[in-house]
């Protein structure tokens, strides 16, 4: 007998978990409540401008390497990837501004003017780094989290210190340097892990290693092109992709899920999966069968939401990189801002994103598409006067940083805050990247991949294990095929085989 299994929602996680089903034999159909699919990594174009909405940053290029593999597959079959060089530009507050080199050897010589005996001490971090990206990446991410015996493996037993679960992000690498341009480096990708430095695991410089060694890399015609790449081994598995569907409640007998409504239609299914927003889920779709209650959501720690601009300009700007970090203000006041006193942040860091440096097709000739972002703590009140004073203040820094004028060249402008997050994704709060990864929201103690009440019931997505961004959402998807295959079998014999 082959199953049924309806997923809702057509994001990155969703669109991975239909490609492994489908391939194992499953009647899959994915249900999209917006007119196109990706959820937050969207796209959209205008007046010859192409708009990546959400991800930007091309982080881990393995974790999609192995995910196209699966499939028979390498990335080149679908876009051309380039690595960035420099990664990222950063601009600071005393006035300046580093290009961060690609070459670790450049990179060790940069840390070498700002901290003597640094470029020693980076070796060791990086090899440390090395070790828990490669238990992280390739053990831990890839358990389901249903019970703690998972765990109970030689390897990550024998690391457990190693991995360093129990210590301080924060209080970690300042055993290693005092530079503060070093020090706020470093700390970069964590404000986007969703806790201050200091409440987050050692474990996530993981995350440093994906950054440095790694690489910083790029699609050429932008992000979209790894939905595109998903959909297409999704569709040629047998998955299929109906949008403007938006599910709104669910039929079930003795604790199983047997019909999917949305407004206009009903589908039979033998399994359902959720990548959307998980609360909403909960509350506005299984209601009784809800895995979690109200009180439970309301005692995680979400990650930051954002406000975004995408602005078309028709000129060039010189100074600025494909990516840049303006850290001109003071990280510890922005933090504080978004997690222990959530409120608007009087002096906000902000990221700018200009892919047409990189990419001639997502803007016209002589034009630059310009993306803007504050991380901003969720569930703040986002008005269009809000909206306005922030663009102000961004676009002020960055004439002021630049020495080039921007406002009056910009032909196309487009916001996009806490409002839209919940508008288009019902996303919880108005999140942008899912829950905070703080050690009490660590592997099993994160939301469970499947439901207590349903027994053909499970979620996938950045509210779930392994957790929030891209490469997770790839590997998430991945997890939750995987338990529905041990529970209920693969159906295609040459897989079987």
């Amino acid at each position: 007998m082959v199953r049924k299994v309806t997923i809702i929602g057509a994001g990155i996680s969703s669109l991975s978990s239909a490609a492994f089903l489908a391939k194992a034999g499953y009647d899959v159909t994915i249900l999209e409540k917006n007119s196109t699919i990706g959820g937050r990594a969207r796209q959209f174009t205008i007046d010859g401008f192409v708009f990546d909405m959400g991800p930007s940053w091309y982080w881990m290029p393995d974790v999609f390497e192995q995910f196209y593999s699966k499939f028979g597959y390498t990335t080149s079959d679908f876009y051309e990837l380039i690595r960035l060089d420099p990664s990222y530009n950063v601009f600071w507050q005393d006035g300046t501004n580093s290009e961060i080199p690609a070459s670790e050897s450049q990179l060790f010589d940069w840390f070498e003017t700002l901290e003597k005996g640094s470029s020693i001490k980076l070796k060791k971090f990086l090899k440390d780094a090395a070790y828990k990206y490669d238990v992280g990446m390739k053990d831990l991410v890839f358990k389901p989290s249903l019970k703690l015996s998972e765990f109970a493996d030689m390897r990550i037993l024998k690391g457990i210190f190693k991995l360093q679960l129990l210590s301080s992000f924060s209080k970690y690498i300042r055993s290693y340097f005092k530079n503060d341009k070093i020090l706020s480096l470093l700390e970069f990708p964590i404000l986007f892990l969703g806790a201050m430095p200091k409440d987050t695991p050692a474990l996530y410089s993981l995350m440093n290693y994906a950054d440095i060694s790694l690489g910083t890399w790029y699609p050429m015609g932008g992000m979209f092109n790894i939905i595109e790449a998903f959909e297409k081994i999704a569709v040629e598995n047998g998955v299929k992709i109906i949008t403007s569907q938006e599910v709104t409640g669910i039929k079930y007998v003795d604790n199983r899920v047997t019909h999917v409504s949305t407004i206009d239609t009903e589908y039979e299914t033998d399994i359902l999966v959720s990548g959307a927003d998980y609360q909403h889920t909960d509350s506005s779709i299984l209601n009784t069968k809800a895995n979690y209650s109200e009180k439970y959501w309301e005692s995680r720690t979400m990650a930051p939401s954002s406000l975004l601009f995408y602005l078309g300009v028709n000129k060039k700007i010189t100074g600025l990189n494909h990516h840049n970090l303006f850290f001109d203000e003071a990280f510890e006041q922005h933090a504080k801002d978004i997690y222990k006193d959530p409120k608007w942040p009087s002096a906000p860091l902000f990221y700018a994103c200009v892919p047409s440096i990189t990419d001639s097709t997502v803007a016209p000739e002589g034009m630059e598409n310009l993306f803007l972002l504050i991380p901003i703590a969720p569930d703040l009140k986002d008005d269009e006067a809000t909206r306005e004073k922030y663009f102000d203040l961004l676009i002020d820094r960055l004439e002021a940083k630049t020495g080039v004028a921007i406002r009056a060249h910009i032909i196309y402008k487009k916001s996009y805050c806490i409002s839209d997050f919940k508008k288009d994704y019902h996303a919880y709060k108005g999140n942008a990247y899912g829950l905070a990864n703080t050690l009490k929201q660590t592997a099993f103690l994160k939301p469970s991949l499947k439901n207590k009440k349903l027994k053909n019931m499970f979620y996938t997505g950045q509210l779930t294990v392994p957790g929030p961004g891209v490469p997770p959402s790839i590997i998430s998807g991945e997890v939750v095929a995987n338990e529905i295959i041990k529970n209920y079998g693969v159906h295609n014999q040459k897989v079987a085989e």
